[in-house]
Formats: structure tokens, sequence, C-alpha cells
């Protein structure tokens, strides 16, 4: 009998209600074993219902618990995607230094350390569709251009890319993609939707997801290391 193909695994750190809630639904759609973590696991109950995820309470910025977590998943890891970010707003003089080091821990070294535990797992896996996986980082415009009194965002940010860019380099020629999204503008969701007067003005995360999924099958020969989303109404 032929070998049969394990259930592809696939893991979201950062989960919540917007994209990572979309992403989660379209993985599981195909096909995927889901796996999501958060800080607090207890509001993803319903979403892990509907979809079969198995949930798994970390901090992203757990340097030992991300390395446990990727090293005990069961089968094939064959998609990974990094969501956290933090914000620390106001003037640069008056930024806590404290505070603004948090928050680029949680949108550049937790990045990393999930890029990290991800492509040891996957360089240790055979090829499948001409593949070992798929690593995808969730940006933002942040990470092309630094906005007034958002200086620790721009720097998580731009570290990020930094971070893709570099993955993407060392490791596209060992068959593992790798991609920074850069999203463009607000994500709707439950708790925030555009007005009646200004539709589509936020981009959907459904159809964010589906851009994630075409990622991940993209064939190896047009492999994309960059891609922004944006609403149609965005300036830019």
């Amino acid at each position: 009998m032929p070998e049969q193909t394990p259930t592809p695994q696939a893991l979201i750190i950062g989960a919540g209600a917007g994209l990572s809630a979309s992403f989660a639904r379209a993985l599981a759609q195909g096909g995927y074993a889901v796996h999501l973590t958060a800080r607090n696991v207890s509001d993803l109950e319903t979403l892990a219902a509907e979809t079969g995820a198995t949930l798994h309470e970390l901090d992203g910025t757990d340097a030992q618990g991300v390395a446990a977590l990727v090293a005990d998943l069961p089968g094939e890891l064959r998609v990974a995607c990094y969501n956290p970010s933090a914000r620390q707003r106001g003037p640069i003089t008056e930024l806590d230094p404290e505070t603004v080091r948090k928050a680029v821990e949680v949108t550049a070294h937790g990045a990393f350390l999930l890029g990290q535990a991800a492509a040891r797992r996957m360089l240790e896996q055979p090829m499948r569709d001409n593949r070992r996986g798929t690593i995808l980082f969730t940006g933002a415009s942040a990470g092309v251009k630094g906005f007034p009194l958002s200086a620790p965002f721009a720097m998580g940010k731009f570290a990020q890319r930094g971070l893709a860019q570099s993955m993407a380099r060392e490791l596209h020629p060992r068959g593992i993609h790798v991609a920074w999204v850069n999203i463009d503008g607000g994500i709707r969701n439950p708790n925030r939707v555009e007005g009646a007067d200004t539709p589509d003005a936020m981009l959907d995360p459904d159809a964010i997801a589906r851009e994630y999924m075409h990622l991940i099958r993209q064939d190896r020969s047009a492999w994309s290391d960059e891609l922004t989303l944006r609403p149609w109404v965005e300036r830019f």
C-alpha cells in the first residue's frame, strides 16, 4: 500500500476574533489540523469548536515555550503564522523606555522566536508539493514608513520585515516559503466595522485569509516574499 500522507499541521501564534479566526477557518477547510495560541484561550473556545482547532495557552515572547510547542506538535508542521504586535503611542520625548522595549519584543522578537522554531522543524521534514512548509508574518504599513507618535510600532514592524526578508533569502532555496504581509489599513472584525457611508473602507478578514492561503499554495517558481493588501479607499 502507498504511504499515507499525514494530516498537515498549521500553527497561528496570537489568535483572536479577526484575521486569525478567518485564517483558521480557511486552513481547516483546506484540510489542515489547526493549532491556535493566545495568552488567554478562553475567548477562542467557540472558534476551536467550529474549526476543530487545538488551543495552546502561550506568550509569544516566551522563547522556551514557543520552542517547546513547535517541537512537540504532531505530524508535519506545514504552516506557521505570527500575528501579534504591540503599539505604544506618544511623543518620542515622553515614551517610557521599558514599555517600548516590551512592545518591540512582542512585535519583533516574538516573530523571530516563531520563525526560528518553525524553520528548525520544517527543515527536518520531507518535501511535499515542492516545499517543506510556509512561514507567514502579519505586517503593517508601519514596516514600510514610520508614522509620527508611533515609534515603537515602526521599530517592531521594520525589524519584523527585515527578519522575513533575511529568512526568505536563506530558506527559499531550502524549500521553505517565507512571506511578510503588509496589512495597510484597518481590519474589520466583530467589534470594529466601517460606517454605512464608507463601504469596504476596511479590509475584510476573510479576503485576507484567502490571500494567505494563496501564498501557501503558490508555485515555487513564483514565490512572493512580500505582499501588500489595502482597501480601495486607502491613500498610500
